[in-house]
This record gives C-alpha cells, sequence and structure tokens, in this order.
C-alpha cells in the first residue's frame, strides 16, 4: 500500500523546488550563471541558469530526510556522492563553460562512483532465443556508455523553455509506474525516488516553461539525464530484452535527437560535438511552429513514446519485437518527414513514394 505520508512527501518536495527557485534564480546572477543570447541560443534576454540546483536542493531533502525510511542506505549514499560530483560539474559549466572531454570527465567520475559505492551496474543479460549470460569486466564500461549517452541525450534536448524538464516528468512518471508495477516489484524505493525527481521538477517547471523566467542550465539538464540513467540502472542489473528496451523507448525524444544528431554530423563530415540548429525543437520551429507549440508537440511525441513502453511488459516476446520494428518504421517515416537528418536524406519515403508510383502507373495503363 501507498503509505499516506509518501504522498505527502512528494507533494512537500514540489512546494520547496517551487520556493527555492526564485532564490536560485538571485544566485545565478550573483554568480554569473547567466546565458547571454546569440546565434545558437534562442533567448533574446540575458537569462539565469543554475535552475537545475532547485531540482537537486529539493530532491535531495526529499530522500535525505523526508523520504529517509523508505531508503537503503549504502545505495542512497552510493547515488549522493555521484550526484554531487554532476551538480559540481554542472555549476562551473553554467559559469565558466566546459569543454566537450571536461564534462565527460566529470559524468565519468559521477559513473564510476554510483558503479563502486551505489552498486549500480549492468551485470548480466538475458536475451531471446540467445540465453543469459554475465558481462563480467565488461559491466563497467558497458554501464559507463549507458550512463554517458542517456545524461548527454537529455543534456542535448535542452534548447526550448520547459522542454527538457517536461519530457523528463513525462519519462520518469512511466519509468516509476512501470517500475512499481512491472520490474522493480521488490525495490519499491526506486519508484519512490523516480517520483520524488518528478515532484521536484514540477515545482521548478511553472518558472521555467514559456517565457522562462531561470534556465535548467547543464546543472539541471545534466543533473536529470544522469539520474534518469541511474535509475533505469536498477531494473537493468540482470537487463533482458524488456527491461533495456522499456528506456530506450520511454527515453525516446532524447535518444532519437542524439542519434540523429550524430548520424547528421557523421554524414556531412562534421565533429560529432559540433553544434548546429538542426535538433528537433529547431526543425518543428523551422516547418513553422511557434516556441510554445514545439514544445507541446514533442510532450506529445514522449507521451506516445511512454504509451509504447507501457505495452511492452503486457506483450509476449514476438509482440515486443513487432513493437519495436513497428516504432522505428513510425520513428523514421516522422524523422524523414521533418528533415531531421538532412533535407536530401529521405531512403524510407523515396522508397514509398517509388513503390506507390510503380503502381499507380501500372493501373493507369
Amino acid at each position: 500500500m501507498l503509505k499516506f505520508e509518501i504522498i505527502v512527501s512528494l507533494f512537500a518536495t514540489m512546494l520547496i523546488s517551487a520556493v527555492v527557485t526564485p532564490f536560485i534564480r538571485k544566485l545565478a546572477f550573483r554568480w554569473g550563471a547567466i546565458d547571454s543570447p546569440n546565434k545558437r541560443r534562442m533567448n533574446k534576454i540575458p537569462m539565469p541558469t543554475l535552475g537545475g540546483l532547485a531540482i537537486f536542493f529539493s530532491y535531495t531533502i526529499a530522500t535525505m530526510f523526508l523520504l529517509r525510511s523508505q531508503m537503503p542506505t549504502h545505495q542512497l549514499y552510493g547515488m549522493f556522492a555521484g550526484q554531487v560530483i554532476i551538480i559540481i560539474t554542472g555549476i562551473i559549466d553554467d559559469i565558466i563553460v566546459l569543454k566537450p572531454r571536461q564534462k565527460v570527465f566529470g559524468i565519468s567520475l559521477a559513473a564510476i562512483i554510483v558503479y563502486f559505492f551505489g552498486n549500480i551496474q549492468m551485470s548480466n543479460v538475458s536475451l531471446p532465443f540467445i540465453g543469459t549470460f554475465s558481462l563480467g569486466w565488461l559491466s563497467l564500461p558497458v554501464t559507463l556508455i549507458w550512463i554517458l549517452a542517456i545524461t548527454n541525450a537529455v543534456n542535448l534536448i535542452d534548447g526550448l523553455d520547459g522542454l527538457a524538464t517536461g519530457v523528463a516528468v513525462i519519462a520518469l512518471t512511466t519509468m516509476g509506474i512501470t517500475g512499481f508495477f512491472f520490474l522493480n516489484v521488490g525495490n519499491v524505493y526506486v519508484s519512490i525516488m523516480i517520483f520524488a525527481l518528478v515532484a521536484a521538477c514540477l515545482g521548478f517547471l511553472p518558472y521555467n516553461f514559456f517565457p522562462a523566467r531561470i534556465y535548467l542550465g547543464d546543472t539541471g539538464s545534466l543533473f536529470i539525464g544522469f539520474m534518469i540513467s541511474i535509475f533505469s540502472l536498477n531494473g537493468l542489473k540482470n537487463a533482458t530484452f524488456i527491461t533495456v528496451i522499456i528506456p530506450v523507448i520511454i527515453l525516446g525524444v532524447p535518444i532519437t535527437d542524439t542519434i540523429y544528431a550524430i548520424l547528421r554530423r557523421m554524414l556531412n563530415k562534421q565533429p560529432i560535438m559540433h553544434a548546429d540548429k538542426r535538433h528537433l525543437h529547431h526543425r518543428l520551429m523551422q516547418i513553422g511552429l511557434t516556441h510554445r507549440q514545439t514544445v507541446l508537440v514533442i510532450y506529445g511525441i514522449a507521451l506516445i513514446f511512454s504509451f509504447i513502453s507501457l505495452l511492452y511488459p503486457i506483450s509476449t516476446i514476438w509482440g515486443s519485437i513487432l513493437l519495436t520494428i513497428a516504432t522505428l518504421i513510425g520513428l523514421e517515416l516522422f524523422v524523414e518527414s521533418i528533415g531531421l537528418a538532412g533535407k536530401d536524406r529521405q531512403p524510407l519515403l523515396n522508397a514509398i513514394k517509388k513503390v506507390v508510383k510503380e503502381n499507380t502507373s501500372k493501373d493507369n495503363h
């Protein structure tokens, strides 16, 4: 049974986040953590960052004090040590701007800490038709890559007011529901942690939604991405096709954006870390949507991914495979239609057009 005090604590977390955010906004101006307008930025006026500090503070109050009795001490402290490293990395980046490799170093250090001290790792993998095998020494690099990939994916979509925060709320809520009902029934505390972070994000969202008064900053996007990656790993210790695919589908928006950004840059022979204005939110705005409409459309796409992910635990293995194929085809058609990979890169749409053209021309004869 969900205890009444857990629900009260989650509401309190949301309120703490809402109360703390204006103070963090003042702190950001004082520390010089400000996003100044330039050709890569969407903001027209200087905007304070460091918003993630409000989320981190309220989440820490929730897990360390309000919900302390629900948490296993060893894992909680191991995770907290990693969170502190991530927050320090984000604060430094928001104030003086770090190079990509310096950010990767900060995330990697935090990942190593939670691997060894929080015991958060991928150890065994079970694949359909193949069987179960232990990762052995590969456990550390696989865990490290997973954390780096998801943390950076969330960091990349933080390009519009309220975008990363809202998508994170949708993804985390879905993870919490899936974890509670399907995956980690023995580890209810993981779902409680997830909902504590959702509450912290919801308290911050009104200040962050268009027109924003404060940005998440790298402090926030790195922290949220890092937390999502380690929450998902709690269900992946003994990874199966289903436990791996669910978080990937839930995080469909940031993962899709990241994969196509890498592909686009490789095809254009640009460095992978090269910044451009062809991310999902940029493309939607370029085809005529307003700032607010773009954010709401991406929220809608995130919800679709979440609904799809909830079908996996109730599907057979063949059903899951077919669902994955259908999702990938639908995603590719959407991506090509908005030109996410590039204007002239539409292999699937071109193939469909060719088939339709050939069949309709035969009908005309």
